[in-house]
């Protein structure tokens, strides 16, 4: 029951903390193999459109900024996206207040994290401008520092928000302004984000983007974007695992203990039907079968109780982390499967051990 409660919270805590990553992050993203840019012209985009299993896509242009709102400034990055971006990834979402980007290339969306560290609000009307800055390239230390940067202005029309470390680093703007700020050409951008549909096969998928930027390019899926997210959970639930089992393998050596006291008490029976014939094999089948006997049924019944607890977590709400959102879980046949198997093996091993010691020297002894 224990096993089967920790492996639902697991799963119920990284459905949970993924959530989050599905709303920022796209089915899959392209990246340069080199450098910051690729090379993407109207040829690719319309082999993009023709691409079965791409359900819509959106150029991006990404990078690093310093921004400055009143007497205040933070680094952060930029994100200019085409309006298609809110197909790829539902803006609505994550979009706490405010509106989403109407096309005008003075408008941004930030972080709530930036919004409260700048102090920006969203405007109403165009008075209080967010200036952007990004270092123009060269080399060496230029004499005026004014001219070392470019400078855009524009208006904050909307905050999001995903997660504390997201909320502090992006703010979002249309594809022409990072364009500008940058002084891109029109035919490179820093990545493309993609949405599958439904159907798609993503590795087929992968492999025609593959052939359609000649093999320029990195393609990554979400699991791939959170990498590090995905490792860190996996490894807690492995950790959880082993440590519960653990404890499982202490409480199941009980069953051996009590087969072997049964075995004690019933040391007379046991020569009896070895006089009658019984081989030792027989009768140590009938120790490791009522062990095993044990087991099985003491697995059955703690599923069962798991799963009721867990149902009545999921509908209940039994064990709260805010006074609105109870704790997540989720029941999968994984769990099933695995605590079953886990407890039966360890009992059957348990029972063997136990039944072991049934010898010559205990059934002939006087």
């Amino acid at each position: 029951m224990a096993l089967f409660i920790v492996l639902s919270g697991f799963a119920g805590l990284k459905d949970f903390s993924l959530r989050f990553s599905s709303y920022f992050d796209p089915d899959l993203k392209i990246f340069p193999v080199s450098g910051k840019t690729f090379t993407y012209t109207d040829a690719h985009k319309e082999k993009l459109k023709q691409l079965g299993g791409v359900a819509h896509f959106s150029e991006i242009i990404e990078e690093r900024v310093f921004l400055e709102f009143k007497d205040k400034q933070k680094t952060a990055f930029v994100k200019g996206v085409a309006p298609a971006y809110s197909k790829v990834i539902y803006t609505d979402s994550i979009l706490s207040y405010g509106t989403w980007l109407t096309g005008n290339n003075a408008q941004i969306v930030a972080g709530a994290g930036i919004s409260m560290e700048l102090g920006m609000g969203v405007e109403q009307v165009y008075t209080n401008f967010l200036n952007i800055y990004v270092p123009k390239p060269g080399t060496g230390i230029p004499n005026d520092p004014a001219k070392a940067f470019r400078k855009k202005t524009a208006v904050n029309i909307g905050v999001y928000s995903v997660n504390e470390d997201l909320d502090n680093t992006y703010i979002f703007s249309t594809l022409e302004l990072a364009r500008d700020l940058l002084q891109l050409p029109e035919d490179r951008v820093t990545h493309i984000e993609l949405k599958l549909s439904p159907d798609a096969d993503e590795k087929v998928v992968a492999d025609a983007l593959q052939s359609i930027f000649d093999h320029q390019i990195v393609i990554k899926n979400r699991e791939q974007l959170n990498d590090t997210l995905y490792k860190m959970l996996n490894t807690e639930n492995l950790a959880s695992y082993l440590v519960v089992t653990l404890i499982a393998i202490i409480a199941l050596f009980n069953v051996a203990g009590a087969i072997i006291m049964m075995i004690i008490d019933k040391k007379n029976n046991i020569k009896t039907l070895y006089n009658l014939g019984a081989t030792l094999y027989k009768i140590r089948a009938i120790f490791l079968f009522q062990g095993s006997l044990m087991t099985v049924l003491g697995a059955s019944l703690g599923l069962l109780l798991g799963f009721i607890i867990i149902t009545l977590q999921q509908k209940l709400g039994l064990l709260m982390i805010t006074p609105s959102l109870p704790y997540p879980t989720r029941i999968t046949a994984v769990s099933f499967i695995v605590v079953f198997l886990t407890i039966t093996v360890i009992g059957c091993v348990a029972s063997l051990l136990a039944s072991s010691r049934i010898n010559k020297r205990l059934v002939k002894a006087p």
